[in-house]
């Protein structure tokens, strides 16, 4: 298990509120995420600057 691994189940488990990355990350964990089972409850939010963070919603976006 990768770190990006390790970082999506600690955000589902609710061990982490959130997951803050930076924009030259994103890609590389987005490639990580949109092979969950449960990447719909996956929120991520742009921020000023170009970070990203993410939540996990407990029920999924449509």
């Amino acid at each position: 298990m990768n770190n990006y691994e390790k970082m999506i189940d600690e955000l589902r488990n609710g061990e982490v509120q959130s997951i803050q990355l930076s924009k030259e990350n994103f890609l590389e964990f987005r490639k990580v995420l949109i092979q969950d089972p449960q990447f719909k409850h996956f929120r991520g939010e742009a921020k000023q600057g170009g970070d990203i963070v993410f939540t996990f919603l407990d029920n999924a976006r449509t």
